[in-house]
């Protein structure tokens, strides 16, 4: 029993990876030995780093192979004038991160992916509205003070997402208060770029946003969320506990010199 449980569990994993790569689409892509090279002209780490996916052939079978794959992708990466960033998960084993180390990429934005079951039935939110996508984009932008070059490329890395989406914002007072992204692969569901406006934290406004995208997911035939939270955002940690979510596996980035 335990281990069909753990056999569950890595493949929880697994799907997840693959969804939440999926949700957040880079301009271009190469597959390499198991590893994705990602590159978006820089906008966000997420779309412009190597993920190891599977295990790689040509480490364990030839001597220097790995270094030499780290320097065949450094090269790629300089040749865009844009750091070496590798995005690296507690699903894999630590030698990649180990010899990272040593070459003096730094370690940062511990991030905790975390999931929870979504329920049956729904309650309606009156002020929580669906809004095309360049209209979103807009609101994002404002409630995050996003310059509009950032936000070109936002886009662009938007409509590239092949899965249905739910692009939500939430209205109060005299305009937008919060606002949120879902992405559905089969029944699982991505949630992204939860933000509130600075002036309204603390008034209930993510909770809302976030319990109305769980309920739009759950009418679409989602019957399992995940989002990616970085690890000391305490703010965010309290609500997604109270939303019952929990950790199912940690990333990291190391970041060249």
């Amino acid at each position: 029993m335990k281990d069909n449980g753990n056999r569950e569990r890595l493949a929880l994993e697994r799907r997840v990876e693959e969804a939440s790569l999926n949700a957040w689409p880079a301009m271009q892509q190469v597959l390499l030995d198991g590893w994705l090279l990602r590159f978006s002209k820089g906008f966000t780490k997420r779309a412009n780093c190597i993920v190891p996916l599977y295990p790689s052939l040509q480490q364990t079978t030839e001597s220097g192979a790995l270094e030499e794959k780290l320097r065949y992708c450094e090269n790629l990466y300089a040749r865009e004038q844009l750091q070496t960033i590798f995005r690296l998960t507690s699903l894999h084993d630590a030698k990649l991160d180990g010899l990272l180390d040593r070459r003096g990429y730094t370690n940062s934005e511990q991030t905790l992916v975390l999931t929870r079951p979504i329920g049956q039935g729904t309650r309606t939110l009156p002020d929580l509205h669906l809004l095309g996508l360049d209209e979103w984009v807009a609101v994002y932008s404002r409630l995050t003070d996003m310059p509009a070059a950032a936000a070109a490329l936002h886009k662009i890395i938007l409509e590239s997402i092949q899965a249905r989406c739910a692009f939500a914002a939430l209205a109060g007072g005299d305009g937008w208060v919060a606002c949120g992204l879902a992405v559905l692969q089969q029944d699982l569901l991505g949630l992204f770029d939860i933000v509130t406006h600075p002036s309204q934290r603390r008034r209930g406004h993510a909770r809302s946003l976030v319990q109305g995208l769980l309920d739009w997911g759950s009418e679409h035939r989602a019957n399992r969320a995940y989002l990616q939270m970085v690890a000391d955002n305490a703010p965010a940690a309290s609500l997604y506990r109270q939303l019952e979510f929990e950790n199912l596996y940690n990333y990291w980035y190391r970041v060249s010199g």
